[in-house]
């Protein structure tokens, strides 16, 4: 496993050749982490990163490489967009020594341990778990159609179900997993593997969660208040160990992999969003499926922001319609996508914010005058301070140009 060849990549950084055997070409190229085309150098090919950040090692056996690919924006600035995106869990104490890494997983490992160490600092949780098992004795109560179908006519033993006070509940199922995950992650240096070790020992007799198999859910409670900002994190982690092809098939990662546009869709519409209510009050809703394109409830539409105001009439109405494109340039299908949100929540103004461009305003002519679709870019690069202050700004722009 370690004699395995590394490639490093970074995002959005072209293509670049390496020296590779068939086998794992073939590897990489199934994997649909990178984009893959021939050399003109036999045994060498052309590799380029996708949209995806992070670690892994990719195929088995001597197939397998250790793929890495490295952000475009400083790892600090990373650490603040998911954590922002992910319930804040960065906020409280700032990047976590991340401004002098280079590297994102060690960064992100260096992050949970430390959130999962503060989380387990009072003790590992304890909660209730309904168990079902054969007792010689009545415990919690009988499961008489089970103890009728396994033992007709025996009276012991008895198929009985409890609730049994344990730490195997989903809270610590989750910190377990995202620490087993890290320790599978190439890059991770030996202190943090150390610190990982120590915290999946803390939590011996939890059940790990299996790959591949949905995460146990878990409700917020002040019980587990102090878990909060660790599960958030393991819950990225463990997210980025697996994504959706776009045909529906699921593929499980040997590593950790964040799609960035996923990260940059959550980390703008909860920030903007925020920052629109800060300033004029009302709500906001992410990923709002409210809205369809054609009656009855046909052709969902899933903006990325919604933020509703109160209505003259009572309740409330959609004011203000903001979509997140993680891409280089602008498209032309972002605008038929805003137009179709626009004419649908009866908004004259709509807006597509960009990671990279130039902003400009698109006029559509309607029946009832124009529909303008505004552009704006906001840069990643910025320090996270700057960063927060471009968003507040965008927010008041947003609400200048909404139509009264």
């Amino acid at each position: 496993m370690t004699d395995a060849p590394p490639v490093r990549l970074k995002e959005a950084d072209g293509w670049s050749e390496w020296q590779l055997t068939p086998a794992q070409i073939v590897a990489l190229d199934d994997s649909e982490h990178v984009k893959v085309r021939p050399s003109r150098r036999p045994g060498w090919c052309r590799l380029e990163a996708r949209d995806r950040v992070g670690a892994a090692r990719v195929g088995r056996g001597p197939a397998q490489v250790r793929l890495s690919v490295e952000p475009k924006v400083p790892v600090d600035r990373l650490l603040h967009l998911l954590g922002y995106a992910e319930e804040q869990w960065l906020h409280d104490g700032g990047p976590v020594d991340a401004a002098t890494r280079t590297d994102l997983l060690p960064a992100v490992a260096r992050a949970y341990t430390r959130a999962a160490q503060r989380a387990l600092r009072q003790g590992v949780l304890l909660g209730y778990r309904e168990t079902e098992a054969s007792q010689p004795v009545l415990r919690g109560r009988l499961r008489a159609a089970a103890q009728m179908s396994r033992r007709p006519g025996l009276a012991l033993p008895l198929e009985v179900a409890y609730d049994e006070h344990t730490v195997d509940i989903a809270e610590n199922q989750l910190l377990l997993g995202a620490a087993r995950r890290l320790l599978r992650v190439p890059g991770v240096d030996g202190a943090q593997r150390t610190a990982l070790h120590a915290l999946a020992a803390r939590l011996d007799g939890v059940t790990p969660p299996v790959p591949g198999v949905p995460l146990r859910p878990w409700r917020r409670n002040r019980l587990n208040a102090r878990y909060h900002r660790s599960l958030a994190l393991a819950e990225l982690i463990l997210a980025g160990a697996s994504y959706e092809l776009e045909d529906g098939r699921a593929i499980t990662v040997d590593g950790v992999m964040f799609q960035m546009w996923r990260v940059y869709e959550a980390f703008l519409a909860r920030a903007l969003g925020e920052a629109l209510t800060r300033r004029a009050g009302g709500r906001y809703k992410t990923q709002d499926r409210a809205h369809f394109l054609a009656p009855p409830r046909k052709y969902v539409l899933k903006p990325d922001l919604v933020h509703y105001l109160p209505a003259p009439s009572g309740g409330s109405r959609a004011a203000v319609v903001v979509d997140a494109k993680y891409k280089h340039g602008f498209h032309r299908d972002d605008l038929y996508q805003m137009l179709a949100y626009c004419i649908r929540l009866g908004l004259m103004d709509g807006h597509l914010v960009y990671a990279s461009g130039r902003a400009d305003v698109v006029r559509v002519p309607v029946a009832d005058g124009e529909v303008r679709l505004h552009r704006h870019v906001l840069d990643l690069n910025q320090p996270v301070q700057q960063l927060n202050q471009s968003i507040d700004a965008l927010a008041g722009v947003v609400l200048a140009r909404r139509a009264p």
